[in-house]
């Protein structure tokens, strides 16, 4: 297989990269370099079964040579991110997800759409699954990132209807490992560093709201296996066991032996009050469930940062 994958320099995308060449799969990753980064990809560059293309996917995009799959996942993914650039964000859910919808179609290839368990909003159905509709403020201030992934979902079963794209819709749930920036906004990461520097862990809200967190390497498994199946609709992906983000806090501090005390501030407008996977649909039809325990993701990502720190990664 032949695959390109937008966004391959970023956290999740690069991850993918090396699934797909540990597979024996040729790979073109794609990337403007807006939130990715070049050191993720550095390891495969000198790999036959590996080319690297700068470009914005929300211009008019095309890869030369037969493609079997083309895997979207070019998108700031982080608040931080989607706050400070709203437009670009919006962009690249709609006309980036239009662009590689196109060259799909243009290829005869399958196309995954890499959404998100934003499509969920601020849920009232708890755990989510995949039937639920979502509770989503479109004009709040994270409404660029969720309305982008509703639209990009909409915009990929378009293409499956009226034209026959093979499209597969990924519902992300939150990820976490090595290769997430240190200051992307994301509670992973955001704990860590400043458990590492032993300063104050913030927690938003009264830390009663809950996260389930899955590692990296069992998202991009799931990933992976979806591409291959027969699923046209959506498959939330992700790890069931919930936590309150105060216990998830603790667990910080307790892996780490940091001196950092909690410091809790107002919760963002539109936050998620409670966030867990429903993924009957990702046992039943992938056979896939998460392998990696919270603890033993935490200790390899923890190293991670401490490698950066002291500039042994």
């Amino acid at each position: 297989m032949r695959a390109l994958v937008t966004g391959g320099a970023g956290f999740l995308g690069s991850h993918l990269c090396d699934l797909l060449i540990r597979e024996g799969h040729k790979v073109v990753a794609m990337d403007n370099f807006i939130t990715g980064n070049p050191d993720n990809f550095q390891h495969l560059i000198g790999n036959p079964g590996f080319r690297f293309v700068q470009h914005d996917v929300t211009e008019f995009t095309y890869v030369a040579g037969p493609l079997d799959a083309v895997i979207h996942f070019a998108s700031p993914a982080s608040p931080i991110d989607y706050l400070e650039l709203p437009i670009q964000t919006l962009k690249v859910g709609a006309l980036g997800t239009h662009k590689a919808l196109g060259l799909a179609k243009a290829k005869g290839a399958r196309f995954l759409l890499a959404s998100s368990s934003e499509v969920y909003g601020d849920p009232l159905v708890h755990p989510q699954e995949e039937s639920y509709w979502g509770n989503v403020n479109p004009i709040g201030p994270r409404g660029v990132y969720d309305e982008a992934k509703r639209f990009g979902e909409a915009l990929a079963m378009a293409y499956h209807r009226t034209h026959g794209v093979e499209t597969r819709i990924a519902r992300i749930f939150n990820t976490f490992g090595p290769r997430m920036r240190a200051r992307d906004g994301r509670v992973v990461p955001t704990f860590i560093v400043q458990a590492l520097k032993n300063e104050p862990l913030t927690v938003f809200g009264d830390g009663t709201q809950t996260r389930s967190f899955c590692y990296v390497s069992d998202l991009v498994d799931g990933i992976y296996r979806l591409l291959l199946s027969d699923e046209t609709h959506p498959v939330n992906l992700g790890n069931p066991a919930e936590m309150t983000i105060a216990e998830f806090a603790e667990e910080i501090l307790e892996i780490t032996g940091s001196s950092s005390r909690i410091e809790y501030r107002d919760l963002p407008q539109d936050d998620p009050k409670v966030r867990q996977p429903d993924i009957l649909r990702a046992r039943t039809i992938l056979g896939w469930e998460p392998k990696v325990g919270l603890r033993e993701g935490l200790e390899r990502t923890i190293d991670h940062f401490r490698s950066l720190a002291t500039g042994s990664a």
